[in-house]
Parts: C-alpha cells; sequence; structure tokens
C-alpha cells in the first residue's frame, strides 16, 4: 500500500470537524499499518489529535441480562405455588396446639368444643343457682370424740335394758300386783298352752293387757267387749301391725303422748300410758314387757317412744 502524504493536501479547515477528521484517520492508519505520524506535522491535525485525546471517553454500554430461566427454577416454582394453596386449603383443627401423645387430645378436645356451639340453654338455667355445703374435713381427735360417746351411748343403753330386766324379774306371778286391773292375770300363757282371751288375743300379752285398757276406758267392762281383734286390728294381732292398724282407721297418732293413748314400739311391743309427767317423761302400764308375761310400770321419756297411738274413737 502507498502511502500519501498529507501534507501535500491542502489543508481544509471547517469548524467542528477537524477533530472528528483526525480522529477516522488516525483510527484508519491504525488498522491498515499506516503512521500517523505525518498527521502531527500540520497544526490542524495536532489540534485534532490533543482535542481527541483530551476528550471524554463515552460511558460503557450495560451487559445485556439474559432472561433465560433455569429449568430448576421453574420446577421449584411449579411446586411452591399449588402448595401454598392446598396449605390454605387445610382445616382449622389441622393447626391445633400440641404434639406428639397429647395431639390426639388436643384435636379430640377441639371438635368436642365445636360440636358443643351448637347447645341451646333454656331461659330459666340463669335463675339456677349452685348450692355449696360447707363441708370441713374431720380431724383425728373428732373422731376419737365421736367413738368415745358412741361407746358410752352403747354402754348407758346397755345399762337401761339391764334394769329394765331386773325390774321385770320382780313381777308377780298369779298374784294380782298392785295397780294391776287385768282380769286374766292367772291364766296360762300361749307357752302354756293357753288360749285366746275374749279380746281374741293371747292371755297375757302386751296386746291383751292394752284391749283390756281400751275397752275400761271406754265403759265396755264385760262382754261384748267393744274393742277385739276384729275391730282394733283386723290385720294382724301382733304389735307391730297396731300403727298400721290405727292409720287404716283413720285415727289420729302423735309424738306427743296424752293419758290412755298406747305407747307403740318398732320391737313389737304395746303398753298403756297411766300418766303424763311435766319433765318430759310418761309412766307406762305393761303386761310381758322382757317376756315377763306379767304386769309391769315403769317411767320413762315420752322421747323414747316412737309414736302415740291415741284411743280409739
Amino acid at each position: 500500500m502507498t502511502s500519501v502524504p498529507l501534507a501535500s493536501v491542502p489543508a481544509v479547515s471547517t469548524p467542528g470537524a477537524d477533530q472528528d477528521v483526525a480522529l477516522i484517520v488516525a483510527q484508519a492508519g491504525r488498522r491498515s499499518g499506516v503512521s500517523s505520524t505525518p498527521l502531527a506535522r500540520t497544526p490542524a491535525a495536532r489540534r485534532g489529535l490533543a482535542s481527541a485525546a483530551s476528550a471524554p471517553r463515552p460511558a460503557p454500554r450495560p451487559a445485556r441480562v439474559s432472561n433465560r430461566r433455569s429449568p430448576l427454577k421453574i420446577a421449584v416454582t411449579l411446586l411452591a405455588i399449588p402448595g401454598l394453596f392446598l396449605t390454605a386449603g387445610l382445616p382449622a383443627y389441622a393447626f391445633s396446639p400440641g404434639a406428639g401423645a397429647n395431639h390426639g387430645a388436643a384435636s379430640t378436645r377441639s371438635l368436642a368444643e365445636a360440636g358443643a356451639q351448637g347447645v341451646t340453654v333454656a331461659a330459666g338455667a340463669s335463675a339456677v343457682t349452685v348450692a355449696r355445703d360447707g363441708f370441713t374435713a374431720t380431724s383425728k381427735e373428732e373422731l376419737a370424740q365421736k367413738e368415745a360417746d358412741a361407746k358410752r351411748a352403747l354402754a348407758a343403753q346397755k345399762a337401761a335394758e339391764s334394769a329394765r330386766a331386773t325390774a321385770a324379774s320382780f313381777a308377780v306371778y298369779g298374784v294380782r300386783a298392785e295397780g294391776d286391773d287385768y282380769q286374766w292375770y292367772n291364766m296360762p300363757t300361749e307357752s302354756q298352752g293357753g288360749g285366746f282371751s275374749p279380746f281374741n288375743y293371747y292371755y297375757r300379752e302386751c296386746v291383751d293387757f292394752v284391749a283390756w285398757r281400751l275397752n275400761r276406758d271406754a265403759g265396755s267392762t264385760s262382754a261384748p267387749f267393744k274393742w277385739t281383734w276384729s275391730s282394733l286390728t283386723p290385720s294382724g294381732g301382733n304389735a307391730s301391725n297396731w300403727a298400721n292398724a290405727w292409720s287404716s282407721h283413720g285415727w289420729p297418732t302423735s309424738k306427743t303422748p296424752v293419758v290412755g293413748a298406747v305407747a307403740w314400739f318398732n320391737f313389737n311391743h304395746v303398753a298403756y300410758v297411766q300418766s303424763v309427767g311435766g319433765d318430759g317423761s310418761v309412766v307406762l302400764e305393761e303386761y310381758n314387757w322382757m317376756g315377763s308375761h306379767a304386769y309391769n310400770k315403769r317411767t320413762i321419756k315420752a322421747s323414747e317412744v316412737p309414736l302415740f297411738l291415741y284411743p280409739p274413737a
């Protein structure tokens, strides 16, 4: 390639174009191997080169970012999105607190509470009040005291029974005792082969003696008697039947004693109330107390008698 000296070319000064021409020529020389030294000989070329050297270089263009997505990222995205929707659609009890052995109990409790929300409470239930009794624990000392009291009461009961048995042992047989107006005091008892009295009870039994006293008080002292087994206790002759018989007849009964009433005991015994004391005691007359088949008289507290059968009307 032949080099043409630039000095032979007339210099044409074009405002604003000298710098561009100098830059183009310099680049063309580098590409073609032509030395650019002669360009520096002209004042215009030197000015263009100086201007080109001092001119600011253009900012580099940003690197292009590829929009291509990785297959792995696409797969993870496809799996994550359905998982979010499935998690949002799970029922509320799937997030119940508790794990391990207590997880089943927590789920069961949550289901039970959900089912209990539909219970309808009656309007009157709000007026119901809960009563709480003031129970307290019993100490050892109190238990010991109660046991001692029970033993003393049992000993007193046995002593009273023994005294009553002793009193019955002094009953008079074959001879009418003072205060005894029972007409059949010496008749044989059932165990002795005896039969029924005019009242249709066995001789010298408690029920036969009381039947006599009821007739006496009613003014019936000889046959035909007003009160007999058939009119007093037709359901049975034992003393245990007398309270029911009074109830069936509609006759009055009470816990308060009166003279002439029948003292009824729940251990198959009856007695006649002879008098009532002002101290809450009663005087009883009876036959066959403690199995004696004889007349007996004793004073006891009225509270010891379960029921008083008032004289029949």
